[in-house]
């Protein structure tokens, strides 16, 4: 290597060198400067909070910033009373349930929106909102006019429909993510965030409650049915089962109801057509079905008793004959052998919890 090339080398490393250490020299003086201005020591704002949170065994709730260019105002902490949710009606042995909290009342017209989007999802739902105005919790629906902080949505996770599906619990916590994204974007300052129900554990427990409503949903039925070509006069058996305090509904068959308007049995043709109130005085029929719905009545016992002695009657007075399904007889030891299926579907459910005809078990068995 030449003399020159050697001197030219010395010099850039000179050269460089002295870059390095007056950069060095502007890094510390701008530091120093920072530090006089703003105080020495500083915090990464992402990840100062959720790091102490974390230390103290705390859960960091997820967030959705007001975005980039804004800074949300500070928040004083508002201590918000748990709803109470049989207001609502949310249960949560038959309900998911999501949460919506925003800094910023929600407005009724992004509450009703979201409301739209739940009920898209084709489940039976429930909401209550905190009204931060008059501090109190509230029932909601899609006709809201109130604007709401925090709301609680509960989404029935079976029904005799069948159990929720992966698709409509997707689609139920895409609808509050949805909303929380609009109303963090909708003014500066505003920040939203949502809770979704644990998927897994959501579709198991539906599973499960399906699995045990299906072993216990069962109707008790009897038959009256005419002699050998004989027919029953639509007219002299609604009489009859009016008489008895049933009333003739539009659907076409005949409700026995309770004190609250709960039916306890029907009475239905057995032949295809139904009994139209239009209709019946000019119908005949081969038979009639007397139905009790074993979850939804409270007092089966008394309503199969009920529905027995009607049986009776009927037959007697229509002439007709009392049987089952299989046009057999009924006997006294049939009716026992009813009584003790019934006994034994009203000590699995309420070992359940859920209690027959109790609003969740109307809601169950719907």
């Amino acid at each position: 290597m030449s003399e020159l090339q050697i001197s030219l080398l010395l010099i850039g490393a000179v050269v460089i060198g002295g870059v390095l250490v007056f950069n060095g020299y502007q890094e510390r003086r701008l530091r120093r400067q920072l530090g006089e201005a703003f105080g020495e020591t500083h915090q990464d704002v992402l990840l100062g909070e959720a790091a102490a949170n974390a230390g103290r065994g705390a859960r960091v709730e997820p967030r959705i910033d007001a975005g980039p260019g804004s800074q949300a105002p500070a928040q004083e902490t508002v201590s918000v009373p748990e709803p109470p949710l049989a207001m609502a009606g949310i249960d949560e042995t038959v309900d998911c349930v999501g949460t919506l909290s925003s800094a910023t009342p929600l407005t009724a017209a992004q509450v009703s929106e979201l409301l739209s989007n739940v009920a898209a999802c084709g489940r039976a739902w429930r909401a209550a909102g905190y009204n931060a105005a008059s501090g109190k919790w509230e029932e909601v629906n899609r006709a809201v006019t109130a604007q709401y902080s925090q709301l609680r949505i509960a989404l029935q996770i079976t029904n005799r429909g069948g159990a929720i599906s992966a698709v409509q619990l997707g689609a139920f916590c895409d609808a509050l993510n949805a909303a929380a994204a609009r109303a963090s974007g909708a003014a500066p300052g505003t920040a939203a965030s949502a809770i979704c129900p644990d998927a897994e554990s959501v579709l198991r427990q539906a599973h499960e409650l399906d699995l045990f409503c299906g072993d216990v949903d069962v109707a008790i039925g009897v038959n009256v049915i005419a002699a050998e070509s004989d027919m029953f006069a639509g007219a002299r058996l609604r009489a009859l089962v009016e008489g008895e305090g049933f009333t003739l509904e539009p659907d076409g068959v005949f409700h026995l109801e309770d004190e609250n308007g709960q039916t306890l049995l029907t009475l239905s043709n057995r032949e295809a057509a139904p009994f139209l109130p239009e209709d019946i005085n000019g119908m005949t029929t081969r038979g009639v079905t007397l139905l009790l719905d074993v979850p939804r009545v409270a007092l089966a016992e008394r309503a199969l008793q009920r529905m027995f002695e009607l049986g009776r009657s009927l037959s007697v007075t229509l002439k007709g004959r009392l049987v089952d399904d299989n046009r057999a007889t009924l006997s006294a030891a049939s009716m026992e052998q009813i009584r003790q299926q019934l006994k034994d579907i009203h000590v699995a459910m309420n070992q359940r919890g859920i209690a027959p005809g109790s609003v969740r078990a109307l809601r169950l068995f719907s």
